[in-house]
């Protein structure tokens, strides 16, 4: 199931006070960036984010799910409505992901 642009809008607008946020289409569903690096995605309409050790931290209880057959499991944001603590989890976990590879 592919996921809205209504939820992508959602999420996108609770990450405004994030400078540095892009995103890209991907086969239904969308990609988050944070300064370059994918911290996450909107996937069947659930933002999940990779497992960090800030996103573990600064949420304990959250569960893993799959975004898509075949990949990790990420970790599922439930406070959603909550903006700042979003872009305080978003900002944790940028230092603790790779810099994307260069394409040749």
């Amino acid at each position: 199931m592919a996921s809205g642009k209504d939820y992508l809008d959602f999420v996108l607008d609770q990450l405004s006070d994030l400078d540095g946020i892009t995103y890209k289409p991907m086969m239904g569903e969308f990609i988050i960036y944070y300064n370059g690096k994918i911290v996450g995605g909107i996937y069947d309409d659930r933002f999940l984010v990779k497992d960090t050790p800030s996103s573990k931290k600064l949420m304990p209880g959250a569960s893993y799910e799959i975004p898509y057959e075949g990949a990790k499991p990420m970790l599922s944001v439930d406070e959603i409505d909550d903006r700042a603590f979003l872009c305080s989890l978003i900002r944790s976990m940028e230092p603790e992901l790779p810099v994307p590879k260069k394409k040749k």
